[in-house]
């Protein structure tokens, strides 16, 4: 009896040690040391990147400085970067796992100086200039993209376009906003390489990176991020989400992807509101579509917004002056 006692104890305490240890590395803001050299991260490593320059695009911007606070207290901040013509179309960019808004910067010029769009990128909770101590895998980030997307509408006028882009951990972000009650004014989503779910996809990772089986440490994982974090794993599903969007949405994966299986982009497809669209890079890796095939990344990207974005003149020209009037202008995201 006491034999079975001490075992249990001890299996318990190798749990509770374990939760611990998979929380700081996954969870928890912190240096996520486990990323560098990942090999499923390094997939199209070769493929020279066409958007290389984009760091010093970014770095010759006068971006106006924007803040917020989320609806749990904490202070938000958002890089935003007015058109050089006068538009009511905004796109609001969402970064992956441990990244922060500059790491945008080729979406960003693509949007401003390709298709005339003001471009509003927060670093999301836990990340960049924002506050937070945790990461929340997009769950908890929605509710911030919800209130970033009210202060567009409130710093550029009644009559705002609204897109959503989001990548990796953005992309997941953004699918989970989709199925909030979100206001009209957002009129597309653009989803690339983001997960099911948060449960899936640390299942799939503890497998692929750890060898070790989801039960029961996901589970005993799961609920200290609801003690420390405010959620649960399960809880946290892109999937469910998108079922309930009414916003078209353009799903887009790399065939090669390791890190975010394919299989989940086409499981989202298929789940997705009545409008969507699929877009599959045959052989690019995690977050590599746009750099593997840049001309289709962006051809994709122009049609699907022209269905459902109008390129209208400007109707409130003067609410997005009035805007720069409430922002703090910064050079370059990084300094």
């Amino acid at each position: 009896m006491l034999s079975a006692i001490i075992i249990l104890c001890t299996i318990m305490f190798i749990l509770v040690a374990a939760s611990f240890y998979f929380y700081q590395v996954g969870v928890a803001r912190a240096e996520k040391d486990f990323l560098e050299g990942n090999p499923d991260l390094a997939a199209n490593a070769d493929v020279e990147d066409p958007f290389a320059g984009s760091k010093e695009w970014w770095s010759a911007q006068r971006f106006e400085s924007w803040s917020q606070v989320s609806e749990d207290g904490l202070k938000l901040h958002a890089y935003y970067l007015p058109a050089k013509t006068g538009t009511d179309r905004t796109v609001i960019l969402a970064h992956g796992y441990s990244g922060h808004a500059e790491q945008m910067s080729s979406f960003a010029q693509i949007y401003h100086e390709d298709f005339g769009y003001n471009v509003l990128l927060p670093d999301a909770r836990g990340h960049g200039l924002s506050e937070g101590h945790y990461i929340g895998f997009g769950w908890p980030e929605r509710k911030d993209i919800v209130k970033w997307i009210r202060l567009v509408m409130e710093r550029t006028g009644a009559n705002a376009q609204i897109v959503l882009h989001g990548v990796s951990m953005g992309a997941a972000t953004v699918m989970m906003a989709s199925g909030e009650p979100l206001p009209s004014n957002v009129k597309a989503i653009i989803e690339d390489c983001g997960y099911t779910s948060v449960r899936d996809q640390l299942r799939y990772q503890l497998k692929r990176m750890y060898r070790l089986p989801a039960f029961p440490l996901l589970q005993t994982t799961s609920l200290l991020t609801k003690l420390r974090a405010g959620y649960f794993f399960g809880e946290a599903s892109a999937l469910t989400q998108v079922r309930q969007s009414k916003t078209p949405i353009l799903f887009i994966h790399g065939s090669g992807d390791l890190f975010v299986p394919v299989d989940m982009g086409y499981e989202l497809y298929e789940n997705g509101p009545a409008e969507k669209r699929l877009f599959i890079v045959p052989d690019a890796g995690h977050a590599k579509a746009l750099s593997f095939d840049p001309e289709g990344y962006q051809r994709e990207i122009a049609e699907f917004l022209a269905a459902y974005v109008s390129t209208r003149p400007q109707e409130a020209e003067e609410a997005g002056n009035n805007s720069r009037k409430h922002a703090v202008q910064i050079q370059g995201a990084g300094s």
